[in-house]
């Protein structure tokens, strides 16, 4: 079942034409697992490398870290994501913003629990951004790396080519997932089948190593090894990464299709996969150079390396996405301001493409291959950004899991002791890593957290002070309906877009006092993005009676969810079909005219945020996007009148 909120949510709320359960399965395949789906390329293989404290090949330490593995995917994977934290929708989306709007509409005994619960959401949003970076750095090296196996004269070229691929992934953004979509589905399902074919030979050379898939060697290994098994944990998380992905995309497939992907594809593949890995390093010690690629025949290795790098660009396809997706939430709920964000397809309201973070992205993944130079290096600041995120995902479910889906304590703490006991020993061991590179992600993390939250508390202060200067609507309305001589009218329709549904704009304000003048048809519109991730077209409009529908003035409200595009011409061709449209029932839109109000934010010396962190939110507001873009208005018939305002 789902939680509340997806109970109410209309059938408006869906797709009406929805792809069969086989596509959308095919489809999760390409999208959802194709970042957990690649980790075999260096996740054992880093485990038995590791500088310093590398695990030895002895058939114990082998069962161990295979056991560790297949645990780590069953218990965070299998059991917490696809069996829990899916049924956690909010609204049919995912992903740990859509988790945080959840934790939004709890009530707790203390308010600072909702504030702190809050806040780890947008650390963990954060961190999803460090993982944006890694994934495709870690995951495209990886792949060419493969040369260093099937061809070592070509070793010098792996970084090269890396950044090659890396240009071109970043490059293909602006043009939408829809380009090489319909590819990946199927591209994912032959490499599933490799996976699960190569892994199933080599287990057949060995088939002890199912022994490895009882917890006790998982166990053992922890108890005998120390220091040496716990900083293993740091890599053997490696085998999970991309879980996230699962929840994070749930909207676009929904959670049967993910469920079914996983249980009869991607886990048994994966599994094989790892075994045959360990099956190949008791075989031949060497193998831990790269388990992955020596799996395979001379004459598969080059088209492996192909293959390879395909998947690891549709791997970090989906990361790259998911943090346009996660940036455009951010800016819904009032945590970053109005940036460029376009949509690239006509049909998918959740294919996006944010040029400033796209670009931003691509500057860091390539600094991350250059710096690192290999993916065995870059592994170690890999696991910090994905262990935080697990363990902040699972604080905010449990709390949803007790306040809003109203499981029973004793459930709820049995969750808390089997899940966090798990993530926070991953996340412990990975905090070794820290000085190796692991302090990237967390320094990435508290960067963009420190952007979100200053933004957010900006706001708050920037916000009483801007409805102090415009005044409360109604009585400003009275007040142009009682002028002597009264205001001059002229043709046409006018529309003031206002944040606050209470107060004037000061366009419109702006506009009468200093041009003594209004349109015979004036729409006061106010945008509300509410904490559900789309609102029907049904329910989009709602006008408001000021009490002087006679003279042409109305007040139109426009509600968008924080997954919905928030345009305003359409919006005003809803609202011109609306039964209480009155007289803009008709409306030509593409004859309004649109007034918008800029505010110039000055910064003083009054209490509220640190002088640094009032220069940072003037920073941002100074590179946000223009609201003409952000609404889809007509740039030749928009008009801007500026103000100024005080932080």
């Amino acid at each position: 079942m789902s939680i509340e909120a997806a109970k109410s949510a209309p059938e408006s709320h869906r797709p009406s034409h929805r792809p069969g359960l086989a596509a959308l399965t095919l489809g999760a395949l390409g999208v959802v697992f194709g970042d957990i789906g690649t980790s075999p390329l260096y996740a054992i293989q880093t485990v038995f490398t590791a500088d310093g404290h590398a695990v030895g090949t002895s058939p114990d330490e082998v069962y161990g870290v295979i056991s560790l593995v297949f645990w780590a995917i069953t218990l965070i994977v299998s059991v917490k994501y696809v069996t829990f934290i899916l049924r956690a929708d909010n609204g049919g989306e995912g992903g740990i913003m859509a988790l945080t709007a959840l934790v939004q509409k709890l009530s707790f005994k203390s308010a600072r629990t909702k504030v702190i619960l809050v806040a780890l959401g947008i650390f963990g949003a954060s961190l999803f951004y460090g993982d944006g970076m890694i994934t495709p750095a870690i995951s495209v090296l990886s792949a060419v790396e493969g040369l260093k196996v099937a061809a070592p004269g070509l070793s010098s070229l792996v970084v090269p080519a890396t950044i090659a691929v890396l240009v071109l992934l970043f490059a293909i953004q602006r043009y939408g997932t829809t380009l090489v979509g319909n590819l990946f589905g199927p591209v994912m399902a032959v490499w599933f089948l490799i996976l699960a074919t190569a892994g199933g030979f080599e287990v057949a050379n060995h088939p002890a190593i199912f022994q490895a898939l009882s917890p006790l060697y998982g166990l053992r290994f922890i108890v005998d090894h120390g220091m040496i098994a716990f900083v293993a944990l740091a890599s053997v998380v490696l085998a999970v990464t991309g879980a996230e992905a699962l929840y994070a995309d749930m909207g676009h497939f929904g959670r049967s299709p993910i469920h079914r992907a996983w249980f009869f594809m991607v886990f048994p593949a994966l599994t094989l996969n790892y075994l045959g890995q360990g099956s190949l390093i008791l075989r031949s010690p060497s193998a831990v150079a790269n388990p992955f690629f020596l799996m395979l025949p001379g004459w598969a290795q080059i088209p492996m390396v192909v293959l390879a790098t395909i998947a690891t660009v549709i791997a970090s396809q989906a990361v790259i996405s998911g943090a346009f997706s996660v940036t455009r939430q951010a800016v819904q709920l009032g945590f970053l301001p109005h940036l460029t964000i376009r949509h690239t397809s006509e049909h998918e309201v959740g294919q996006v493409y944010a040029p400033v973070i796209n670009w931003g992205l691509f500057g860091a993944v390539v600094a991350l291959v250059v710096g690192f130079g290999s993916s065995a290096a870059l592994a170690s600041a890999y696991g910090v950004a994905v262990t935080a995120t697990f363990v902040l995902n699972t604080v905010l479910f449990l709390a949803v899991a007790r306040n809003l889906m109203r499981k029973p304590i004793w459930l709820v703490a049995l969750g808390a002791v089997v899940f966090l006991t798990t993530e926070i020993a991953f996340f412990a061991a990975n905090l070794t890593k820290v000085v190796h590179g692991g302090w990237l992600p967390l320094l990435v993390a508290f960067t963009i957290f420190t952007i979100l939250i200053t933004w957010q508390r900006g706001r708050q202060i920037v916000t009483p002070n801007r409805t102090a200067l415009e005044g409360p609507l109604r009585a400003f309305v009275d007040e142009v309906d009682a002028m002597d001589p009264p205001v001059h009218r002229v043709d046409g329709t006018a529309v003031f877009l206002n944040a606050n549904i209470e107060t004037t704009p000061l366009a419109l304000r702006a506009n009468v006092e200093h041009n003594h003048t209004l349109h015979k048809n004036v729409v006061i519109l106010s945008v509300v993005v509410e904490r559900v991730p789309t609102v029907p077209e049904s329910e989009r409009c709602a006008f408001d009676d000021l009490g002087h529908s006679d003279d042409g003035i109305t007040h139109l409200t426009a509600r968008f969810g924080f997954q919905d595009e928030p345009n305003i011409p359409q919006v005003l061709r809803l609202a011109a079909q609306h039964p209480d449209a009155g007289e803009i029932h008709g409306l030509r839109v593409d004859e309004v005219s649109y007034f918008l109000s800029r505010m110039t934010i000055i910064r003083t010396d009054t209490p509220g945020m640190r002088r640094w962190r009032k220069k940072l939110f003037l920073a941002i507001s100074n590179n946000a996007s223009s609201p003409v873009v952000y609404f889809g208005l007509p740039s030749d018939r928009c008009v801007i009148m500026g103000a100024q305002v005080s932080v």
